[in-house]
C-alpha cells in the first residue's frame, strides 16, 4: 500500500541558485549531490524537517514553464508551518515577495504564496493544531 509522498522532483534553471534558496533561505538540508555526466545533469536530494524529500535536477536546454500559475501539471507546491508570521519575515529579509496572506474558507488556515528562483509557485500553509 502506498503510505506517502517520498519526494517531488523540481527541474532548476540553475542548480547553483537553486540550492543556494532552498539550503540558506528555507533552511532545508542538502543530503546528497551527483552529477550525471552522461547528461550533462545534476541531481541533488534535499532533506525537509519532515523527513520528506525533494529532487532538483538540472538539463541543459529545459523549457521554461509554460503559463503562471494555471499550467497543467503541479500547481504549487505547500509547505507547512506553524508561524507564518516569521517565515514570511525571514523570506522578505532575504529578499523573497510574498503574496498577502488569506485565509482558507475551508480550513480558517492562513497561507500565502511566493516563487523560488525558477518561478514555482511555493505555499506557506500555517497549521494551526
Amino acid at each position: 500500500m502506498i503510505q506517502g509522498i517520498h519526494h517531488v522532483a523540481l527541474i532548476a534553471s540553475d542548480i547553483e541558485v537553486s540550492k543556494r534558496f532552498y539550503r540558506d533561505i528555507l533552511g532545508f538540508k542538502i543530503i546528497a549531490e551527483h552529477y550525471r555526466e552522461e547528461r550533462d545533469s545534476w541531481k541533488v536530494d534535499v532533506l525537509l524537517p519532515d523527513g520528506r524529500q525533494l529532487e532538483m535536477f538540472s538539463f541543459p536546454g529545459s523549457p521554461t514553464r509554460p503559463s503562471f500559475p494555471e499550467a497543467q501539471g503541479l500547481r504549487h507546491l505547500a509547505f507547512q508551518t506553524l508561524d507564518i508570521d516569521f517565515v514570511i519575515a525571514h523570506l522578505q529579509k532575504h529578499g523573497v515577495d510574498c503574496e498577502a496572506v488569506r485565509t482558507d474558507p475551508y480550513t480558517q488556515s492562513r497561507f500565502t504564496f511566493f516563487q523560488d528562483p525558477d518561478g514555482l509557485p511555493l505555499e506557506l500553509y500555517e497549521m494551526t493544531q
